[in-house]
């Protein structure tokens, strides 16, 4: 294959070339220069990977793609007769040998260098191409040149548009850049921090300032002081490098069963507090709103396979007979002195049994005391069981974090109805609409338009807005807020048309004043402003249900304004005042 070379340019472009200023720093010959050097001066051609052939290229090639063929034609033909008259295929003469050995080096050859050809186009075209860039740059008009004699450099990158924010280091001793050298080179896991030097603050500003180092980012905005980090250790979060501030605004009073609590909501969505509040005033005119509690009984629900759906069989027919129930109850109950067993719930799927396990929990939340009796339980159950495989503690019939028939039906922590009777006048002049009119939105929105977006559980306008802000503030497990959030609005005109009846029905409400993040000092400031801190002496269990009803009252409240807004066409409006700011918060100072 003939080497193409450069196109030389015309002479008299050259010439012109010839008196324009460099480009560079360093001279470099004009064309014209170049075209009139001798044959040596001119551009040497470009090696290629085929001068390494002792022959040319296309005769190399050709003989390999012959060899190949016919190498596999002889091997496909003797194999033939070897079947035809019974003989071994690895029984193999030396022409055989040769041959495959021929086959193998003839293939490696053609998938390593038969495309030679085809790679050294692209590669001649984009050397032409970087010669055409070099002629472009001195064929521009000398009114680009006249500002500077050197190249413009490459924008920079969009990173660096952007001065980085400073990293503002909390360390103070050589001993804990020591400590943060070893963290980021791994010579001491990130994780293992608090217990090597038994100092949680120390131990989050050592991690905190490895974070920073590793990822070049600052971390200034992230509050590290103002925070005891020994009372997360073990329980509410590892690795911590800080906390994250969240504003907590009160609604209410709220007149509950005869009583008024101020509702802590831990949010950050503008209007959410106000409108809750406008809620809890309307309940409030009214006379107050009731709450009853349905139902008590956090779940846990196992899988565990057999070798044949008649054995599975068996033992749900155990579990469920009623004279075993006082012998699983007792094992059941070992695990703590508030945990009582409920109830047994099986459902079979071929050889697979799923047990809900329903119990009382006391003050707690009660996840680890159900899961530790029902283990109390699987324990027992292996001596009459022994083929039975516990597959995995949960089984999602549980069903724990995610939206489940289940909970929505037979339900899961505290089962709640609110109710209340607003009056026409407080509607008009509080909520600012009509009976009527709440009453066709709540028909045509959380009922009829639920159902067509086939929600479960979503027969509410905005339960889990309140729900997931009562728990943040109160300690509470933000994921539960899936199944609690489970809630059915009913709205209904009573005494003649003229007032409103107003509740709200919620299957799972799952929380507790004991456990988990309850015991923050924040978060059980907020539950003290509610009365329900900690456990209660008197009753097991009381302070939990009577925070599961003040949840239930607060949605209604929530509930009550939405469905008023939005009858009235306030929604867009409010939020415009209350939900954007007007402020530039680039430039407030951290």
């Amino acid at each position: 294959m003939d080497v193409q070379r450069r196109p030389l340019k015309p002479p008299q472009a050259a010439a012109a070339a010839a008196h324009r200023p460099s480009l560079h720093h360093q001279h470099r010959p004009s064309n014209h220069q170049r075209s009139s050097s001798s044959p040596a001066a001119l551009d040497p051609p470009s090696p290629k990977a085929s001068d390494a052939l002792p022959f040319p290229l296309y005769l190399t090639n050709a003989v390999f793609f012959t060899l190949f063929f016919s190498v596999a034609y002889y091997l496909l033909h003797r194999w033939r007769d070897k079947i035809r008259n019974s003989i071994p295929l690895h029984v193999v003469t030396f022409p055989e040998i040769a041959a495959i050995v021929s086959l193998i080096a003839s293939f490696i050859y053609l998938l390593g260098f038969f495309g030679i050809d085809f790679v050294q186009c692209f590669i001649f075209r984009a050397s032409h191409d970087a010669w055409d860039l070099d002629d472009l740059i001195d064929e521009q008009p000398p009114s680009n040149l006249c500002c500077t004699n050197a190249v413009s450099p490459p924008p920079p990158p969009m990173s660096k548009l952007v001065d980085p924010e400073p990293i503002e280091s909390s360390i103070s001793s050589i001993e804990d850049e020591e400590i943060v050298k070893s963290v980021i080179d791994g010579k001491i896991p990130s994780y293992s921090l608090e217990s090597k030097l038994g100092d949680c603050y120390r131990a989050a500003s050592i991690r905190r300032e490895a974070l920073q180092k590793m990822n070049g980012r600052s971390l200034a905005g992230l509050p590290l002081d103002g925070f005891d980090y020994d009372s997360i250790l073990g329980q509410c979060c590892e690795m911590p490098v800080g906390y994250v501030q969240i504003p907590v605004g009160i609604a209410g009073p709220l007149l509950l069963n005869g009583f008024e609590y101020s509702i802590p909501m831990a949010t950050t969505e503008g209007c959410l507090v106000a409108s809750t509040n406008r809620g809890c005033k309307a309940i409030h005119a009214s006379g107050g709103a009731t709450s009853v509690l349905l139902k008590d009984g956090m779940t846990r629900a196992p899988v565990v396979r057999f070798d044949s759906a008649k054995r599975a069989a068996e033992l749900k027919f155990f579990l469920e007979d009623p004279v075993n129930f006082d012998t699983l109850s007792t094992v059941f109950n070992r695990s703590s002195r508030f945990a009582r067993l409920q109830g047994i719930q099986c459902a079979l799927a071929g050889k697979n049994l799923y047990m809900r396990f329903s119990c009382s929990t006391g003050d707690a939340m009660g996840m680890n005391m159900v899961s530790k009796g029902v283990q109390n339980v699987l324990d027992f159950l292996q001596s009459d069981f022994p083929d039975m495989d516990v597959i995995g503690i949960s089984g999602n019939f549980c069903s724990d974090k995610k939206p489940a028939a289940v909970n929505w039906i037979e339900g899961r922590g505290k089962s709640v109805v609110c109710e209340a009777v607003i009056k026409e006048e407080v509607v008009k002049k509080v909520l600012k609409t009509e009976v009527a009119a709440l009453v066709e939105l709540n028909m045509l929105k959380n009922l009829a338009g639920s159902a067509i977006a086939g929600s479960l559980g979503g027969f509410n306008a905005h339960a889990s807005n309140i729900v997931s802000a009562i728990y943040i503030a109160t300690g509470q497990d933000p994921a539960q807020n899936i199944e609690s959030s489970h809630c059915i609005t009913m709205m209904e005109a009573v005494n003649e048309g003229k007032d409103l009846h107003v509740s709200v029905t919620m299957p799972s409400i799952e929380v507790g004043t004991v456990g988990g993040g309850t015991q923050l000092a924040s978060q059980s400031a907020c539950l003290n402003l509610l009365g329900v801190k900690g456990a209660s002496k008197e009753l097991p269990g009381a302070n939990a249900r009577l925070l599961a009803t003040i949840v239930a009252g607060s949605v209604l409240a929530g509930e009550l304004s939405l469905m008023s807004a939005i009858s009235a066409g306030q929604l867009v409006r409010s939020h415009m005042k209350y939900n954007r700011s007007s402020r530039d918060v680039t430039k407030i100072a951290p």
